[in-house]
């Protein structure tokens, strides 16, 4: 018998079953090539940018270029325009101490790092569900189409392994489907987290980086 065969003479909660896991791998597979292309980009305009910031230029011309850029693609700029932004404003306000601005410009950094590492998890939720609940799910359609074979199998007077062997065959397509969905989701999830993990300790990083230049730089302006 072929496998369409099997998987059409299947009983209905079965095909449900396996109907499920197709759809939760193909939309597990459209998350992993999303997410591949998303990282992809967000380190290498990671890379760009901490060569255009270490390349000596100025930070008010840097902050007024990357104002242009309406949607940047990187990270690190995204924190660099809030600490700057920050930095400029708590400056220009009168009595303000080093302080106070530098414990600004770590709250803004802050809050747009963690903007960061929100966008890296999107969709990694799914990947992990569908990792960790599929083979249940399989396994769940295996079962009742087992127990459906040998509940066909008590009203046969004569059982033979060709009598059984079609309906545990197709109960088994279902664990097949599961782990099917299962692996790549769960493969997936861990080296995106690892990853997001490294970007975001790399977000970490420049930021403390940055904060140090514009400590300098509050304190020697107050002197």
């Amino acid at each position: 018998m072929s496998m369409w065969s099997l998987i059409s003479n299947a009983s209905l909660l079965v095909q449900c079953v396996m109907l499920i896991l197709v759809a939760a791998s193909v939309i597990s597979w459209i998350i992993i090539f999303q997410r591949t292309a998303f990282i992809a980009k967000a380190r290498r305009s990671l890379n760009d940018f901490e060569d255009r910031f270490w390349s000596g230029i100025d930070l008010g011309k840097l902050y007024r270029q990357t104002t242009n850029e309406p949607n940047p693609a990187s990270g690190a700029e995204h924190i660099f325009r809030a600490g700057f932004k920050e930095y400029t404003r708590l400056r220009q306000q009168q009595g303000a101490d080093a302080g106070a601005v530098m414990d600004g410009v770590a709250r803004a950094m802050r809050v747009a790092i963690s903007r960061e590492e929100e966008k890296l998890e999107q969709k990694l939720p799914f990947l992990a569900t569908v990792g960790s609940t599929s083979p249940y799910v399989g396994l769940f359609g295996t079962v009742w189409g087992i127990m459906n074979s040998f509940r066909g199998l008590a009203q046969v007077q004569q059982a033979t392994l060709a009598t059984v062997a079609p309906g545990i065959a197709e109960a088994l397509i279902a664990t097949a489907i599961g782990l099917f969905a299962a692996i790549p989701a769960v493969v997936a999830y861990n080296r995106f987290s690892a990853r997001g993990e490294n970007l975001i300790a790399r977000y970490y990083t420049f930021a403390d980086e940055f904060q140090a230049i514009l400590h300098r730089k509050v304190h020697s302006s107050e002197e």
